[in-house]
């Protein structure tokens, strides 16, 4: 079996090779029933379709993840409380240490719920595309990936259940993101939207669940998930080298705009204290008293150490849109208010995601042989 390494260099060498990837069509149905159409047909995504079968999992399937699994979260702490912010500040101090449990799985509930949301979004944007493609196998690519997403969907709502129920309600900023990306009317705003941006969110996220979290189910999961987004990430980033340098100046500069839009959205509003409201009131807090204690707590030292972290979160983010190109010159200085983005530029191209998405490639391969 080729290794992860190979297939990127494999899809690489043939980026350079073939035309644009997402090309988009304004006919009817009618249109599509020529030979010209099907004469449209590339190569863009011949390895990462070729490649499916080689990760596919089944959630039904214990082989692949046994959500029979136990694991007690009124005791334990799925997530070490350093991954929460609320118990970093001195919130932590009103709690009881079953609270404090509490606490800390609520809150992995409320990141999971809204993880499903994302997996639902890119499941129906992918469908969307398929509409709005004009090239056969670009066709193929997104359908294939609705399929994936669809299991994922499948598999992240089996475990919220196991663990906890029914997932908690979207946070508004994240549906009102969720919504704008796959209604938009432009291709360009899609991808950069759910390929590059939200997938890249879902990869730091799974990197760190992989590494920090201490039930082996989900372990197990967000290795499978990753197996599936780091191809549809190099979609995003095939987009990038072959589509983006093709956009007039006027989409260009709205791409560009879209990206620090969505950036902005995910990093300031997604992740605000006001948009977990309803959680903290099981816990009798008030949201901008919380905002306030997170605040003395999150310092320009503490988010520094963060973004340092290379598995972290918005570290993954941060690099997904340097190594894109979406970032120039004329967007830079406000990214640059955040972020390291010469430190960011320097990571390692073999990063902690790949890793972690070969050594699943290799576990599925075990199962599928």
């Amino acid at each position: 079996m080729k290794n992860f390494e190979d297939t990127r260099q494999s899809d690489a060498t043939q980026t350079v090779k073939n035309d644009a990837s997402f090309v988009s069509f304004d006919g009817s149905f009618d249109d599509r029933l020529t030979g010209d159409y099907f004469a449209s047909a590339g190569r863009s995504f011949t390895g990462t379709i070729a490649a499916t079968h080689r990760h596919f999992w089944n959630p039904e399937d214990s082989r692949y993840i046994d959500f029979s699994i136990p694991f007690d979260v009124e005791r334990s702490p799925i997530m070490p409380f350093s991954t929460v912010p609320e118990l970093c500040s001195d919130l932590r101090n009103e709690l009881s240490e079953r609270q404090q449990v509490a606490f800390a799985n609520d809150s992995l509930h409320w990141w999971l719920s809204g993880f499903l949301f994302g997996e639902q979004g890119a499941l129906w944007l992918s469908l969307s595309l398929a509409d709005m493609l004009g090239n056969p196998d670009g066709v193929e690519y997104v359908v294939n990936q609705a399929r994936e997403e669809a299991r994922h969907v499948a598999a992240f709502t089996r475990y919220i259940e196991t663990r906890w129920g029914p997932p908690l309600p979207v946070a508004p900023a994240f549906r009102q993101l969720l919504g704008r990306i796959v209604n938009s009317d432009t291709i360009h705003r899609k991808l950069i939207g759910m390929q590059i941006l939200v997938e890249g969110l879902a990869m730091g996220f799974m990197a760190s669940l992989y590494n920090k979290a201490a039930d082996p189910v989900l372990v197990r999961l967000a290795q499978l998930v990753m197996t599936d987004e780091t191809f549809h990430h190099k979609a995003g980033h095939l987009w990038a080298e072959n589509d983006l340098p093709r956009l007039s100046a006027a989409e260009r500069a709205d791409a560009e705009d879209w990206a620090l839009e969505c950036f902005q959205a995910l990093m300031f509003n997604v992740f605000n204290p006001s948009q977990k409201t309803a959680l903290y009131e099981k816990y009798g807090w008030d949201t901008e008293y919380v905002r306030q204690k997170i605040r003395a707590y999150y310092t320009e030292e503490v988010r520094k150490q963060e973004l340092s972290e290379q598995a972290g979160v918005f570290r993954i983010l941060a690099r997904t849109l340097i190594r894109s190109g979406i970032v120039t010159e004329r967007t830079r200085p406000v990214y640059a208010q955040w972020l390291d983005l010469d430190s960011l530029a320097e990571d390692d191209t073999n990063s902690v995601e790949a890793s972690i998405a070969r050594q699943g490639l290799e576990l599925i391969a075990s199962i599928n042989c």
